[in-house]
């Protein structure tokens, strides 16, 4: 048993796969396997950059003999065949990567993320890869390196990996291991600008990775307290600030939403201040995060079929927590504070009711109608206490609402804001991420559905435009005068199909590449 009661468990996080930038060609690299780009032409299969020393080792008819096995160059299409004479390496994997662009012009980034990410999945079990896409410049190597990267993660927490089997059952053997190193070919090892990317890529697929496993994690292994036990480890080795309100604390300072959400569960919640500063910094971000580490929906019990993914629903949290690492691990010039809103959401005699009246951090008082819109009870209090350090800006991330899922779709996230030209600065900064989001409205004639006769307000309106009626309530709780924008990633957060890309099953590590790059462009001073 661990000190915290739980059972032991493998509590090794993060997939570590190398990075190596190589000089060595296609065809004299040692490895399992190298991996080219294929594309789709007007007239069939063609060969992607990067790949000429293998074409030349098939005597130049690598596309035609990729179209007889069936291969046509589609986004993700993996295709495996045995090397030719010449080549090192056994194996020769040709990915995807779609459409080929116009002459002249270079594959998108996303592109390139996407086929290195299949190429990695593909490759499970292998101890080393040439990967030999188009890599014509700093950015697109660092495409390359964070797709396959982010597409070799593999969670492995809770299998035997390979230790004896006490009770008679098979090991797992190296077979289901991740993709062991990645040798960037064309990668300039003493380039500055290669190295850097290189660099930003292994600290921000770590960090996303992180969050993928805190996402993982059953629920009775990841509760409030084990939750804030991790920020409080991190921050010892990454030389952050961490502050955690236990249930007195907050009961002392008034923390109502918290404590209204966390009040069924025998795991009681946690307020996570964690933070990182730059001696260079004159812009400061605060970063809000809901982390209901399990939400049944409390006394507003979830119907049948909706439970069994809900340990996800600390998704915005584990993308705050590994956004502020990263920030630390890349050493941005930039002051960024992360607030974690932990709690339990749990149907118990001591549960909140619907009709109970919660005041909460702020000194608003809130009607709850609906204990499983819970979220933005936590993230309120959160706000609120963000607020009162004045920082410039305030984003909070939060698996809030099915109203988004059925919006935007399970890959895409909502982005509502305060300001116009914040909100259209966080779209544009996701987009070049790489992660899929959208700018939605915030009407005001929503608002009035939240009135309440025995409150300041309810924590339900309308139920056409729930997630924008979610946003609206949150904005009661942002200080005066602060820029704030609100990412609903309720569909993103969690994949719950067959991996695709970079994406895998199950925790997505949604939200950190567009909180890092948010955090990068400030620091830059790009956003004013």
């Amino acid at each position: 048993m661990r000190a915290d009661g739980f059972p032991g468990r493998n509590r090794t996080l993060i997939t570590v796969t190398a990075l190596t930038l190589s000089t060595s060609s296609a065809a004299t690299l040692r490895a399992d396997a190298v991996v080219v780009g294929v594309a789709k032409g007007a007239k069939g299969v063609v060969v992607a950059p990067g790949a000429e020393a293998v074409d030349k080792a098939f005597g130049g008819k690598l596309a035609a003999v990729l179209e007889t096995l069936g291969a046509s160059g589609a986004e993700g299409e993996v295709t495996k065949l045995p090397a030719a004479d010449g080549l090192k390496a056994p194996v020769v994997l040709a990915v995807g990567l779609g459409d080929a662009p116009a002459k002249g012009d270079g594959f998108g980034h996303e592109a390139l993320r996407r086929a290195a990410g299949s190429a990695a999945r593909a490759l499970t079990g292998s101890k080393k890869a040439g990967f030999a896409l188009p890599v014509e410049d700093a950015e697109a190597a660092a495409a390359v390196s964070e797709g396959a990267l982010l597409g070799a993660y593999s969670y492995a927490a809770n299998r035997d990996n390979g230790a004896a089997n006490d009770k008679g059952g098979k090991k797992n053997d190296a077979k289901s291991a991740p993709l062991g190193e990645v040798a960037l070919l064309g990668g300039k090892p003493r380039d500055k600008e290669f190295k850097a990317a290189a660099a930003r890529s292994e600290a921000l697929a770590a960090e996303v990775n992180r969050a993928r496993d805190l996402i993982n994690m059953p629920p009775n292994d990841l509760d409030p307290k084990t939750f804030a036990a991790e920020a409080q480890a991190a921050a010892k080795e990454f030389g952050l600030k961490v502050e955690v309100l236990d249930e007195k604390a907050l009961k002392k300072g008034g923390y109502g939403g918290l404590l209204g959400v966390g009040q069924g569960s025998q795991a009681p919640p946690r307020l996570v201040r964690i933070a990182y500063t730059h001696p260079k910094a004159d812009k400061t971000l605060a970063l809000v995060g809901k982390g209901i580490t399990y939400d049944s929906g409390g006394i507003s019990l979830k119907p049948a079929g909706h439970n069994e993914t809900m340990k996800c629903d600390m998704s915005g949290a584990a993308a705050v927590f590994a956004t502020v690492v990263a920030a630390a691990r890349l050493g941005l010039a930039v002051n960024l504070t992360g607030w974690l809103a932990l709690a339990e959401n749990m149907p118990s005699g001591s549960a909140t009711r619907p009709g109970d009246v919660l005041t909460m951090y702020s000194g608003k008082t809130v009607e709850v109608l609906n204990t499983d819109a819970e979220g933005r009870l936590v993230l309120a209090d959160a706000l609120t206490r963000a607020s009162e350090e004045s920082p410039d800006a305030i984003v909070d991330v939060a698996t809030l609402t099915g109203a988004m899922v059925l919006a935007l779709g399970h890959r895409t996230f909502g982005i509502m804001a305060n300001d116009d030209a914040f909100r259209t600065s966080v779209h544009e900064i996701a987009e070049e991420a790489g992660e899929q989001s959208w700018p939605m409205p915030m009407p005001s004639e929503l608002r009035k559905g939240m009135d309440s006769p025995v409150a300041d307000l309810a924590n339900m309106g309308e139920r056409m435009g729930g997630g924008l009626v979610a946003g609206l309530f949150l904005k009661e709780f942002v200080g005066e005068g602060i820029t704030w924008a609100h990412l609903d990633i309720a569909g993103p957060a969690f994949h719950e199909g067959a991996p695709w890309g970079y994406t895998p099953k199950g925790g997505t590590g949604s939200a950190v590449r567009t909180l890092v790059r948010l955090a990068e462009r400030t620091a830059a001073g790009d956003l004013g």
